[in-house]
């Protein structure tokens, strides 16, 4: 059945990744978060080249690879009903629209679970996935996490009508592996891209603005439909679920796509089937790193260690008495908020960087603590923190 598909909602479109697929509408860009900005750029990209096919003895064909791995992949179909205000002027009862997205998503386990992005979902009055046999089925959503963007879905069917992928190890993952990428661009069904690994350790922004870290950015083509498909290596394990693409006019792809890594997406995953949804812990603050440039011109105690820029009302940072800089200095055009803590150490470990400090944090579950080491003026202190639960929405 052909209808143009719609955005589910302006707000997630605007934020919103290789959108639930064919996410028609208006929207697009929409990620191209497809589409906002893309962060912290670590690593230089690989020159791009697609294979015809992996080189490599020890690696299997492309077509091995895809027959192997597509009967484990699935459409997704989600389907939301909206209902629109009435309007008293005209004394009209508000109409009922329906919109649809597109996605993909991959079988985990002969329990029926299925991986997508919580963006293809997110909404959804009801969810039909399709197999590489044609069979559709009414799928549930068992937990949504729009902090990484995962959810986890799950059928009805005979386990041993379930192929599901097996996973591999993100944290192994190198600038220039192999790749190949299996979804459904734009509703055609199981196509199979290839490339390379463009750069590793990313950061994008999730649908509800949060940071998601450790991204693997690679030259394999993707587009609309192929959110929550999986990317993989070159001897057929999954590295992670595709999610975005890099903003560009057309709103199609560019040669720069990124997943969200499997390591991450397995431990939300199993949170997701046991508890129907996952907790962040949440520090309360944001920092900006310095260098040592910085530190020689602002005179500061320190050459690395990250300037708290801000502090959250009623996080843990504030209740730890945790200070924000309140003078800016603009250095060479750029701000930096001079006058507040300077974070140098979390539990015994330096912290040179955002993402660092971000990985500790994440490591923790809501209601342990955190051991900072920092300097306010030239004073080294200790602080302990308490950390919350990451809202729903991250403060702006």
């Amino acid at each position: 059945m052909h209808r143009t598909l719609r955005i589910r909602r302006a707000v997630e479109l605007v934020v919103a990744a290789l959108a639930g697929g064919v996410i028609v509408l208006g929207g697009a860009a929409a990620l191209g978060k497809l589409d906002t900005s893309t962060t912290v750029i670590r690593q230089e990209a690989a020159p791009a080249s697609e294979p015809a096919s992996f080189a490599q003895a020890k690696h299997l064909a492309i077509h091995d690879v895809y027959d192997e791995a597509a009967p484990g992949v699935v459409h997704i179909t989600a389907t939301t009903r909206i209902q629109e205000p009435a309007d008293p002027f005209f004394g009209t009862q508000g109409a009922t629209q329906v919109q649809q997205a597109i996605g993909s998503g991959f079988v985990i386990d002969k329990s029926g679970h299925i991986v997508t992005n919580d963006h293809v979902v997110s909404g959804a009055s009801r969810v039909q996935v399709s197999f590489s046999d044609n069979e559709s089925m009414k799928a549930r959503i068992v937990g949504e996490d729009p902090t990484t963007d995962i959810a986890v879905l799950q059928v009805s069917a005979p386990s041993r009508a379930l192929r599901p992928l097996t996973l591999g190890d993100s944290d192994v993952v190198q600038v220039g592996d192999e790749v190949i990428a299996i979804g459904n661009p734009l509703g055609y069904d199981r196509s199979v891209t290839a490339g390379i690994v463009s750069a590793v350790g990313r950061s994008i922004q999730a649908p509800n603005l949060a940071t998601i870290g450790h991204v693997i950015q690679t030259d394999a083509a993707l587009n609309h439909g192929n959110s929550g498909g999986p990317l993989l290596n070159a001897d057929g394990k999954v590295i992670g679920v595709n999610a975005q693409i890099a903003p560009s006019s057309s709103g199609a792809n560019i040669g720069i796509g990124f997943a969200i890594p499997i390591n991450t997406v397995r431990d939300v995953a199993a949170d997701l089937i046991r508890h129907g949804k996952v907790e962040h812990s949440f520090l309360g603050i944001e920092a900006k790193a310095i260098t040592p440039q910085i530190a020689k011109i602002l005179h500061l105690p320190v050459q690395h260690g990250l300037m708290v820029a801000n502090v959250i009302g009623g996080s843990g940072a504030q209740q730890a008495g945790l200070v924000p800089g309140k003078t800016p200095v603009i250095v060479a055009g750029e701000s930096w908020p001079a006058g507040g803590d300077i974070i140098v150490k979390a539990d015994g470990r330096s912290v040179a960087t955002i993402e660092q400090l971000r990985d500790l944090v994440s490591a923790k579950k809501p209601g342990q603590s955190v051991t900072l080491e920092v300097y306010r003026d030239t004073k080294k202190l200790t602080v302990q923190v308490k950390l919350g639960r990451q809202p729903a929405v991250p403060p702006s």
